[in-house]
């Protein structure tokens, strides 16, 4: 039946999205302008609230479109600048080149990935010591490594694990092509199955993705804003470790407790366990790769294994910006496995390409709330508290607006505001280092509550892996939530009871020493006096 040329634009405007979510984009698009013209700071939050609500419902269309359309409109009207938006981009292209290259680079990777993870996957029966398990890889990974880096390894294997049992389910060959996106030729008697498999990987993917906040608060490597905020304060990679300290390793001991009791007594839908016949499945796909390995694939493992060798050390000694090192990967994985027609090479990027066009939305929504201050309000009421107050309430502060915007920006805008304000005299060396923890450790915990805050989060749930496995945006803040309490309330009590003595602990016994106060200009005096 014939539609109208009216009727064609409306259907293919956003696609497949629901009429509801049409009508409420173009709501949006509506009243943006006219709250703009009225109250330009009240527009700006409510730009936030409307791309935040594009995030929520990625699973009914990706945020891409909606939130690019938000974004061009606000630089249409004025709220802010092409020149802002570029700005921003180039401040975070080290985060850009990670996600065009070492995301790609990490296909090439899936072989020696997936057998691996498989291993463990079939070789540790029990669900709790697993979670542990992928808990604290990615923490550890993520202390060194790059968060985004090693969410994208778990990603990758997951896909991997989904569509090997997704084929056999449909009545195909491990091996067979098959689109493990569609359930239609899913077999009735294995639909409880890929249910429960789900429940079990989303799991797996949101221990790991908790590991990576876990470990990336630990070190100046873990995140961006870390090394932004140790620039600023001039600490080295052992004195950040150490300031730290007091709040990070309550932290990680109560988080990976944490994952055992969710587990344990299956709680915001942990504690899914691995189906037998899926078992089964990838017990026999395991054996079947085995019998069918060539010499060919004995090589492009051992390669592989080579290339994973020199991706960590290149990392972990930061001997190039994370996206250079992916790009090695890519060239050098290509090159020793045989890999040189252009179309395979374009698959790699079909993942990350995406996500990258997301981000740079995202900046744009980042450009509008430096350009309308709406953290200035926040910033300078926390200035004017005093003592243990100040530290208190730059956590709290540094953790909600991580959870609405992006924890890197909302770092390195409080640390720039405190190191002002320690050059202009307003707040001493102390202080400085004091606040420096708290903006760290506050933009890191707190920001697990929702995919907003932790790029780790956003990627998963924008990734081809989300609606596989079932994984919104609310079921993602669900699952996150207990996480969200403890790491939040934990950090919260070490802030107020630990982080003074430790320090001073550390001052007396020679750990930490006048010698980058100095570097940056002010001599810190001695902790708690």
């Amino acid at each position: 039946m014939a539609i109208s040329l009216r009727n064609a634009f409306i259907k293919n405007f956003l696609g497949k999205a629901p009429d509801w979510y049409k009508v409420a984009i173009i709501a949006f698009l509506i009243i943006n302008p006219i709250v703009f013209s009225i109250n330009p700071f009240v527009a700006g939050w409510l730009l936030v609230i409307e791309f935040i609500f594009t995030l929520a419902m990625a699973l009914k269309c990706y945020p891409l479109q909606p939130g690019g359309l938000l974004a061009i409109e606000a630089v249409a009207i004025g709220m802010t600048s092409p020149e802002m938006v570029k700005h921003e981009l180039v401040a975070n292209i080290e985060v850009l080149l990670l996600l065009i290259f070492m995301v790609a680079g990490i296909y090439f990777m899936k072989q020696l990935l997936l057998f691996m993870f498989t291993k463990i996957l079939i070789g540790i029966r029990s669900k709790t010591l697993l979670s542990l398990s992928f808990c604290v890889m990615a923490a550890f990974l993520s202390a060194f490594l790059d968060a985004l880096t090693v969410i994208a390894v778990v990603i990758s294997v997951t896909i991997g694990f989904y569509s090997i049992y997704h084929k056999v389910a449909s009545g195909q060959e491990p091996h067979a092509s098959h689109d493990h996106t569609s359930d239609k030729h899913i077999l009735e008697v294995s639909r409880d199955d890929l249910e429960n498999y789900r429940a079990f990987l989303r799991s797996l993917l949101m221990h790991a993705g908790v590991g990576t906040a876990l470990g990336g608060v630990m070190t100046m490597v873990g995140e961006p804003q870390n090394l932004i905020i140790a620039d600023q304060a001039g600490w080295l990679f052992g004195e950040f470790i150490l300031r730290m300290a007091p709040i990070t390793l309550p932290v990680f001991l109560c988080g990976i407790l944490t994952c055992v009791l969710v587990e344990k007594f299956h709680i915001c839908g942990y504690g899914a366990k691995l189906p037998e016949n899926v078992r089964k499945i990838l017990v026999e796909f395991d054996n079947e790769e085995r019998k069918r390995r060539t010499n060919l694939d004995y090589a492009k493992l051992i390669i592989q294994v080579v290339i994973a060798v020199w991706l960590i050390v290149g990392l972990a000694m930061h001997l190039a910006a994370v996206g250079l090192i992916g790009l090695t990967v890519i060239i050098l994985a290509t090159s020793f496995t045989g890999i040189t027609e252009e179309h395979a090479l374009g698959k790699a990027f079909e993942e990350a390409l995406p996500f990258t066009a997301l981000l740079a939305v995202f900046f744009s929504v980042v450009a509008v709330i430096i350009d309308q201050q709406l953290f200035a309000p926040i910033i300078d009421m926390v200035l004017s508290l005093e003592g243990s107050a100040q530290m208190t309430m730059f956590y709290i502060a540094n953790g909600l607006l991580s959870m609405v915007s992006d924890n890197v920006f909302v770092g390195t805008v409080y640390i720039n505001e405190v190191k002002a304000a320690l050059t202009h005299g307003v707040i001493t060396r102390e202080q400085f280092d004091m606040l420096a923890v708290a903006i760290n450790t506050g933009t890191n915990l707190p920001s697990v509550a929702t995919p907003n805050g932790q790029a780790a989060f956003l990627f998963a749930l924008t990734s081809a892996l989300a609606p596989l496995i079932r994984l919104s945006y609310g079921r993602m803040v669900y699952m996150a939530l207990p996480y969200t309490l403890v790491l939040s309330l934990v950090g919260l009590a070490c802030i107020e009871f630990t982080l003074v003595p430790m320090t001073q602990w550390f001052y007396d016994i020679g750990w930490l020493t006048q010698a980058t106060a100095d570097a940056v200009g002010h001599v810190a005096p001695a902790v708690g006096h």
